[in-house]
């Protein structure tokens, strides 16, 4: 890898994933529209990037965003399962439409390979666990739906146009510098501030319902190894932590790492939502060499030490 374009580089994922790159002597190149993504991923590396603002779903932006590049990284999306429920056709816009726009920019541009952020929301509500990449995808919203649609675009880049796709099926990630102010905000910034607060998080549904969280550091080395191994082109692999933790023990591991006794209110499951996931990571093990390194405590601690330090220093989450 030499020259690396990340989309949604100022995301949450894309940020960790855009420092990793330039402290390995990448050129790096992000491009993000900053509906989601904010500054504050970029700060350390702003000088050492070239940054392009713009929308995904703009031709000519896609088309000089890609250029001159041998590895694409694409993380750029509306990741919410609730606003794609409000928002069906933006999201499949952006979700779908603008990742078709970016793989047709990739084939004639000759990238040697995209790598894509997929989502374990695929599955849906099956009951089996762990979830294979094998097994039929069930999506139960328009999210999941738009990244599978993503996912067999790659598929079919790859078969038909040579274009040298891997698709990643992400488990619920978190970590350092995910946004918990979002409306739509993942589970674990929520409770982190909630315990460093002394507020009250809400859990939506009993708190038994399970998931499969991923250290972002995780998820960044996954990327790497699927960008540089051979033979993979045209895969779907899972990228989880191989664990199964439900949101109540989740929120007292928290609460025990803060030094804090939290206890949650609980509101109607969320429309969408699926119980229970735990991801099969053997395909990713086996084809890249990729094992996660990160425990969930050690994960956790990382995440509530920095939002303890922005929240010590007064400084907005």
């Amino acid at each position: 890898m030499r020259n690396v374009l990340v989309t949604g580089g100022a995301g949450f994922i894309g940020g960790h994933l855009a420092d990793r790159l330039v402290s390995d002597g990448v050129s790096v190149r992000v491009l993000d529209d900053f509906s989601t993504g904010r500054e504050a991923n970029l700060e350390g590396i702003r000088s050492q990037i070239k940054l392009i603002r713009g929308d995904l779903r703009d031709a000519e932006t896609v088309d000089r965003a890609v250029e001159g590049v041998d590895v694409l990284f694409h993380l750029a999306a509306v990741p919410s399962v609730p606003r794609s429920l409000a928002e069906p056709e933006r999201t499949h816009s952006v979700n779908a439409t603008g990742t078709l726009q970016l793989l047709e920019a990739a084939r004639r541009h000759g990238v040697s390979r995209v790598v894509m952020a997929s989502s374990s929301s695929i599955y849906g509500d099956t009951e089996e666990l762990p979830k294979v990449e094998t097994m039929p995808p069930r999506p139960r919203s328009p999210y999941a739906l738009q990244k599978f649609a993503a996912e067999q675009y790659g598929r079919l880049y790859a078969e038909h146009f040579g274009l040298e796709t891997v698709a990643l099926r992400y488990f619920n990630v978190f970590g350092p510098r995910q946004d918990p102010a979002s409306e739509y905000a993942a589970v674990v910034p929520r409770f982190v501030l909630a315990c460093l607060k002394g507020e009250t998080p809400t859990i939506y549904g009993d708190g038994e319902q399970t998931r499969d969280f991923t250290f972002v550091a995780d998820v960044v080395e996954a990327n790497l190894h699927a960008a540089r191994a051979a033979d993979v082109s045209g895969l779907v692999m899972n990228v989880g932590g191989g664990r199964q933790t439900s949101l109540n023990t989740l929120l007292a591991m928290i609460g025990e790492l803060a030094g804090t006794e939290v206890k949650a209110a609980y509101d109607e499951t969320r429309q969408g939502d699926v119980r229970d996931s735990l991801a099969d990571v053997s395909l990713l093990e086996s084809r890249t060499g990729f094992r996660p390194a990160f425990s969930l405590r050690e994960g956790l601690g990382r995440t509530i030490d920095h939002f303890r330090k922005i929240l010590e220093s007064g400084q907005q989450v």
